[in-house]
């Protein structure tokens, strides 16, 4: 009873002086608010990442060619010609824990279909490269092994080049021209949005590698070699076995440089999520400054309302209030500041995350756990800084404070 009390009495209290309380609360409205804000925002980066990365594939490692040396002028890296498709043969045959390997080609083109053309790029690979890339057809085939064996003029293409060079017809059985040559379109490929890097993963065409090598760049090696492993587990080991198998083909021995380099992309994602997991946290712990700012105004007002009540203290104790319902009064009062400005400020968090994501076009993401923590923050610091106040007023001799003017 005396609780519920106390309750009504900090309500009472508060309402007294609304400006009051509402610019007490301020402090931690902002500082909950911009926590659920900034980590939604790192939360939104981080998620990005790891998407972008898994739409590359699952478990995989990429083969790039390292960077020529021509007169101690070092070229770009994948500027060497030492990747044949031999390499990819090998490591298949002879690399365990492997599920598909997919030598690939690229180049930009311009396009023609009709009177539209669109300037892309035309990447040759394996029908293998379907499944290490998740990708999936919405509309026609893939690349099959009778189109690699044959060099057949067929091609791939993805929902943005559709769109570009077809508009609303379906591109299946159309003819479109590469490097003025003609290419039958046998599928469309299902779209799969930006990367985190904002790079359109729908704007590609896919034609057999065979194809692309010789009708194309009129070449005999390769760019790059996809690999899926067959589990995360695995893939530092398959990592250290296709470099020594590498360079066993390749002749490198000693302490000679690698003509080429292992890209493993499970380390890329594990290093890009501690990376955005650091920058979630510096942003919330930026954000968090206002929550402990907000706390100290709250000590500021409670310090506040008991030198202007103290006559009502006094009298309080007079009639029999102990030193602890004194206590519970204030620190009830300082606590349903620090509920009530951390409700609003989840509202207000949760609503600029919204808004930043719908205009700024920057995505976020909203969890529950940011939500806890500073909620639970709030709160805390309601009680502890309305401690010092409280126990201030608690211990008020009586007939001092009916004499306080």
């Amino acid at each position: 009873m005396m609780f519920r009390e106390s309750v009504r009495i900090a309500f009472h209290a508060l309402i007294a002086n609304k400006m009051r309380s509402i610019l007490t609360m301020l402090g931690i409205i902002i500082g909950v608010g911009a926590v659920i804000a900034m980590v939604s925002i790192g939360m939104g980066v981080r998620d990005n990442v790891q998407s972008s990365i898994a739409s590359l594939g699952s478990n995989m490692l990429i083969v790039s060619p390292g960077s020529s040396n021509s007169g101690g002028v070092r070229g770009g890296a994948g500027s060497m010609i030492t990747l044949k498709t031999e390499d990819a043969d090998a490591i298949r045959e002879h690399i365990k824990n492997i599920d598909y390997v997919s030598p690939t080609v690229s180049k930009s083109y311009q396009v023609v279909a009709g009177n539209q053309n669109w300037n892309t790029s035309v990447q040759g690979v394996t029908s293998e490269f379907m499944s290490i890339r998740n990708l999936t057809v919405g509309s026609g085939t893939f690349i099959s092994e009778q189109d690699l064996n044959s060099r057949t003029r067929v091609a791939v293409i993805g929902a943005t080049v559709a769109e570009n060079l077809f508009g609303e017809m379906n591109p299946t059985g159309q003819n479109i021209r590469i490097n003025n040559t003609p290419y039958k379109v046998i599928g469309v490929l299902d779209s799969k949005g930006q990367s985190s890097m904002g790079q359109d993963q729908d704007d590609i065409i896919i034609v057999p590698l065979t194809t692309a090598q010789e009708r194309l760049l009129g070449i005999n090696y390769i760019q790059s070699i996809n690999i899926q492993v067959s589990s995360a587990e695995a893939i530092d080991q398959v990592q250290a076995q296709i470099e020594n198998l590498l360079r066993q083909r390749h002749k490198i021995i000693g302490d000679k440089e690698d003509d080429f380099t292992v890209h493993n992309l499970t380390s890329l994602l594990e290093m890009m999520t501690e990376t955005t997991g650091m920058i979630t946290l510096l942003l919330g712990s930026i954000a968090a400054i206002s929550l402990l700012v907000g706390g100290i105004g709250i000590m500021n007002i409670m310090m506040v309302s008991v030198t202007e009540r103290t006559r009502e203290i006094g009298i309080r104790k007079a009639l029999g209030a102990t030193y602890h319902n004194i206590m519970m009064q204030f620190l009830i009062e300082s606590v349903v500041i620090g509920v009530i400005g951390g409700l609003i400020g989840i509202l207000i968090g949760c609503f600029v995350a919204v808004l930043i994501s719908k205009l700024g076009g920057l995505n976020t993401t909203i969890t529950l756990a940011p939500i806890i923590i500073s909620f639970s923050f709030s709160v805390g610091i309601g009680l502890f800084f309305g401690i010092y106040p409280a126990r201030k007023a608690a211990l008020l001799d009586p007939i001092e404070a009916l004499r306080y003017e």
